[in-house]
């Protein structure tokens, strides 16, 4: 892979980590902040409850893509980016630009996928 390519996906990821961050930062300050006395009953407290599940389950899955990020950004220091982890072949670029947290190449996925449906 091209050292310019790199640095765009380089720079792509980073901009992710930095926005899954201050989503973090703001669910933490303003969505999990609940005053009991402004839910005049029981049922508005119960959907507030709901709702706040709800953002802790998507911050929970934006936290595995966090970690995703993260391995991306050190594949791309060590010059691996790009490589298929299974087969070692390139990833291509059309792949990268969808999910730049691949570490698979589409035949690699596209076999993974198929062994975790049989054991389904």
């Amino acid at each position: 892979m091209k050292k310019k390519d790199q640095e765009k996906f380089k720079a792509l990821l980073q901009n992710q980590r930095l926005e899954l961050i201050e989503k973090a930062r703001k669910t933490l300050e303003e969505d999990m902040a609940m005053d009991v006395n402004e839910l005049p009953d029981d049922m508005d407290f119960a959907t507030s409850q709901s709702d706040q599940g709800m953002i802790l389950r998507l911050r929970g899955r934006e936290k595995t893509l966090l970690k995703k990020i993260d391995a991306a950004l050190k594949r791309i220091e060590a010059g691996e980016f790009g490589i298929c982890v299974e087969c070692m072949d390139d990833i291509g670029i059309k792949r990268l630009e969808a999910r730049p947290v691949t570490s698979l190449c589409i035949e690699c996925k596209t076999e993974q996928e198929r062994e975790e449906r049989l054991y389904v």
